[in-house]
């Protein structure tokens, strides 16, 4: 939009503007990184839901200099003094109307003006009097010259912790938790109510383990399985009778874990390929990402990406996704018998439309421009219900999904969660690199994976994304 401000001869007493600004998380992110007021009663917490934020007062008066310098008097305008009386507070989720009226001209440019801010209901949040020097020159300018500004959070990931309330926690075998990241993620899964851990290893090593973090033990089971190759196949056991709903990785190879998992004799087979899936929270985009799959498979053929594909769907479904948009990926949009990933992702768009795959929408190949990016697929001329909204990526091998993966992590900052799937149970993979928040996280998708599989709907539980 082009905005035209306004000179001092051609204001006039009783002339009003206003804007309409709702609050919301980032800009309490952002006002605190800018103003370095870190009250934390202006930023949401993990204790606390995001509305009972307070905005800072001085958030809420300087949306008044959103007014006077965009549109009255406009671009050019300066501030000389303002006074403000704060009668109510602001909540992240609140609508305010900002408004400025001109009172007074005065001499040497000077103008003064009444400004008012109210919430959604009409009530008086902050009033006060703008002292200004109006613009010299006419200037005509448009509103969005500013860079996209990306706050660094991981929200979604938040949700799916709140989602987890109420739920049992999942009792859950972890395989020689003996270091203190593997160990410490268990109990603070544990603590959140998440899991109920049962740990499997060598018990001197992880009482060591427990006391180099300072965390107590009492009251947790500890089975004794000496070496990681016991610890696995314990595990493993444990899940095959019933007696734990969950396998966590612990400090061991993944190899070593699933090698037990996947024996004809005493595992833990289905009719299901085992996958596993990425559960990427992307700081930007407005809603979970899951990529499948970039660490078990290393060069799927088409029956295996069939059930990888039906995996990370189930995944996109017990985390509230009623219809999860599937974008099978290749380096190319187009199907090129010279690329065969591309002939795979055609086959699976296809079986998905024939119902040979359910439960989600299916297509490809998609390069991962038009994947994500709805401007991306228009310049391409991609007419699909997944190009441009993709809830889940299909890699073409390990080797892609792998960079895919590290790219979002360290590159865009996501935090991922991992889960293999195609087991009885839910496999938590975790990975010694792995922040706090990602190890709660995959805890998390474990547990509500199991409450869908047992007839729950994650929809009612998950949490409707915030506006931003």
């Amino acid at each position: 939009m082009i905005r035209e401000n306004r000179l001092y001869a051609e204001l006039v007493t009783g002339e009003r503007a206003s804007i309409k600004r709702v609050c919301t998380a980032n800009d309490l992110y952002v006002f605190a990184h800018a103003s370095g007021n870190l009250n934390p009663l202006h930023l949401p917490g993990d204790d606390r839901e995001e509305s009972e934020a307070v905005a800072p007062s001085m958030w809420v008066g300087a949306l008044v200099s959103a007014v006077l310098g965009n549109i009255l008097p406009g671009a050019g305008t300066l501030y000389k003094s303002q006074s403000f009386t704060f009668m109510d507070r602001v909540h992240v989720g609140d609508e305010l109307t900002v408004t400025v009226t001109v009172r007074d001209k005065r001499g040497g440019g000077l103008v003064v003006l009444d400004t008012a801010v109210t919430a959604g209901s009409g009530k008086t949040i902050a009033q006060g009097v703008a002292e200004v020097l109006a613009p010299t020159r006419k200037v005509r300018c448009e509103d969005d010259r500013l860079p996209d500004l990306v706050v660094q959070r991981h929200r979604h990931f938040d949700r799916l912790l709140k989602a987890c309330e109420g739920l049992a926690p999942i009792v859950t075998a972890v395989a020689a938790p003996e270091d203190k990241a593997s160990l410490g993620g268990a109990l603070l899964a544990a603590q959140r109510g998440i899991i109920r851990p049962i740990l499997v290893g060598s018990v001197r090593a992880i009482e060591a383990a427990a006391r180099e973090i300072g965390a107590d033990l009492a009251g947790i089971e500890i089975v004794e399985a000496a070496g990681a190759n016991a610890a696995a196949a314990v595990a493993v056991e444990l899940a095959r009778l019933g007696k734990a709903g969950a396998i966590m990785k612990g400090h061991l190879h993944t190899d070593d874990l699933l090698h037990h998992v996947v024996r004809r004799e005493n595992g833990l087979r289905t009719d299901r390929r085992l996958s596993h899936a990425f559960v990427m929270d992307v700081p930007g985009l407005d809603h979970v990402l899951i990529v499948s799959d970039a660490a078990i498979n290393i060069a799927p053929d088409l029956d295996a990406k069939v059930d990888i594909t039906r995996n990370a769907i189930d995944v996109a479904l017990a985390l509230g996704i009623e219809k999860p948009k599937v974008g099978v990926l290749s380096a190319v949009e187009t199907v090129n018998p010279k690329i065969p990933s591309t002939i795979d992702a055609a086959a699976l768009a296809k079986m998905a439309d024939r119902g040979q795959i359910a439960g989600g929408v299916v297509d490809g190949p998609l390069a991962m421009d038009n994947a994500m990016d709805v401007e991306a697929a228009k310049t391409k001329g991609i007419t699909s219900l997944v190009a441009g909204h993709a809830d889940v990526l299909i890699v073409p091998n390990l080797e892609a999904g792998n960079m895919l993966v590290k790219e979002l992590s360290f590159v865009a900052h996501a935090e991922a969660a991992g889960l293999a799937l195609g087991a009885t149970v839910p496999i938590i993979l975790t990975s010694r690199a792995d922040g706090e928040k990602a190890r709660l996280a995959s805890c998390a998708v474990a547990a509500l994976h199991r409450a869908w599989r047992a007839g729950g709907d994650m929809r009612l539980r998950l949490l409707a994304p915030a506006a931003e």
